[in-house]
């Protein structure tokens, strides 16, 4: 294995490492069992934890980007594009369940332990902002664009809490179908 995919494994695995267990409980040496590397050979890839964490932040912005440059280039109009936006909580919904949103978990940690990638990691939320803001704002609200934007933002997110708290896959379909049906409504009327 090269060094680049070495280190691309290593940060796929603190990746899913931090989701499922948290930045702070997981270790240098969790990471390094879990890719199977001794300690020596994982200090060449990365120094510290916060470099991993820098890592992980960036692929994730980078991969985000991506799907919503798909949604963008699939979707045909701007509330098929938001639907795709809703619909992550179903296709998501077993781990959701489980650890719950891999955004606001990691984004509630890091402010909690005011660690300094803690902006870093918000600029996930941003992009996710932005994104629903211009997909609203060609829906035809460009007044009230960045507001609807957070508004089902904050609907996804409380959902994702609650998914995690309940375990109850029906709770988060009837959630979907609300916000599917609340997405309707916020078009203009002609």
């Amino acid at each position: 294995m090269s060094a680049a995919q070495t280190r691309q494994h290593i940060v796929e695995a603190a990746d899913r490492l931090f989701y499922e267990r948290g930045f702070e409980a997981t270790s240098f040496a969790d990471i390094a069992v879990e890719v199977k590397l001794s300690r020596g050979n994982f200090y060449y890839h990365f120094k510290t934890k916060d470099e991993i964490l820098g890592a992980v932040i960036s692929v994730r912005l980078e991969k985000t980007r991506e799907m919503l440059n798909v949604w963008a280039a699939e979707g045909r109009e701007p509330g098929e594009r938001i639907r795709s936006f809703i619909q992550m909580l179903i296709m998501n919904r077993a781990k959701i369940m489980l650890y719950g949103c891999p955004v606001g978990t990691l984004c509630s940690e890091l402010a909690k332990l005011d660690h300094v990638a803690k902006d870093d990691a918000g600029k996930l939320f941003t992009l996710f902002r932005d994104w629903l803001a211009s997909q609203f704002s060609a829906l035809g609200r460009k007044k009230d664009a960045d507001n609807l934007a957070m508004h089902i933002l904050m609907r996804s997110q409380g959902v994702a809490s609650l998914a995690t708290v309940f375990r109850d896959e029906a709770f988060i379909r009837r959630e979907v179908d609300d916000m599917t049906a609340w997405l309707e409504a916020q078009r203009p009327a002609n």
